[in-house]
């Protein structure tokens, strides 16, 4: 499926500056360390922000992955697209979407995101799209074995995205909150994989070793990781070839008394243009 439509929030940037208001007096956002690839059509740089949200630039153009609270996101720039892989409050945050939007943001999402950020643009499991120099392909998130009590998955297939983002001849994978699925197995050339590991919603450290040494990515990089044993999954991987960077993904959180805004009821809805 080709994209090749933009979307311009009517009346946002009329609420943008209401919704800045309360990060004043908050400290301005310090994300982790950033992760810099090089490709054909120039360098990617991928920056943490917290938990399952960051930050890509490649070309000019400013990506977001799942803003959402409790992210310090005090101070970045808009993003040209936002991408948000699930409904759960980790994910999808309305408010840090609009806080991240300006007139010419993109949003994507899956189809149970957009009841609530009912401006994204739908992109299903298995789906992809152009923008600009990247090309986008949703990849299933979903749970095999682990489950809630009543036996129902933390995460149902075709829920959820991941993305596979394709930028100069590289391949970034965010796999979003899902177990090693044969989706995931299967996937092939992905130069950087981020991978969760917390339980009972993920996988363990052993189970996303496992899954990473069924596709071999060259670069895997922990994410969606509090309160797991990072190091036992590198350890896993030593001997494997696949390069593991541990970061820190933790330490950019909102102060719990900053003050934090309820959004509008609904993102206001956008018109049509050229992209």
């Amino acid at each position: 499926m080709q994209i090749h439509q933009s979307f311009r929030f009517n009346s946002l940037v009329h609420f943008l500056p209401v919704l800045a208001l309360p990060f004043v007096a908050a400290a301005v956002a310090a994300p982790g360390p950033v992760q810099s690839f090089d490709t054909k059509a120039g360098p990617v740089r991928i920056t943490p922000i917290y938990h399952a949200a960051a930050m890509i630039e490649a070309g000019g153009d400013r990506i977001y992955i799942d803003p959402a609270k409790p992210a310090n996101i005090t101070g970045l720039p808009p993003g040209n697209l936002i991408l948000i892989t699930d409904i759960h409050g980790d994910h999808m945050d309305a408010a840090d979407i609009a806080a991240l939007s300006n007139a010419q943001t993109v949003i994507v999402a899956p189809a149970a995101v957009q009841q609530t950020v009912t401006i994204a643009k739908v992109l299903a499991n298995g789906e992809s799209m152009t923008w600009r120099k990247w090309k986008i392909t949703a990849v299933p998130m979903y749970n095999i074995k682990h489950t809630m009590p009543n036996g129902t998955p933390y995460h149902t297939k075709g829920r959820g995205n991941g993305y596979v983002l394709s930028y100069g001849g590289k391949n970034f994978y965010f796999a979003g909150d899902t177990e090693g699925t044969p989706e995931m197995l299967a996937l092939k050339d992905i130069d950087v994989a981020f991978i969760p590991m917390n339980l009972p919603y993920t996988m363990t450290p052993d189970e996303a070793a496992d899954a990473v040494k069924a596709f071999k990515p060259k670069v895997v990089i922990p994410y969606h990781d509090k309160g797991s044993d990072t190091q036992k999954f590198a350890d896993d991987l030593k001997g494997t070839g696949i390069e593991v960077r541990l970061l820190d993904w933790y330490s950019n959180a909102m102060p719990a008394s900053a003050p934090r805004v309820t959004p509008p009821a609904e993102i206001p809805r956008p018109t049509t243009g050229a992209m």
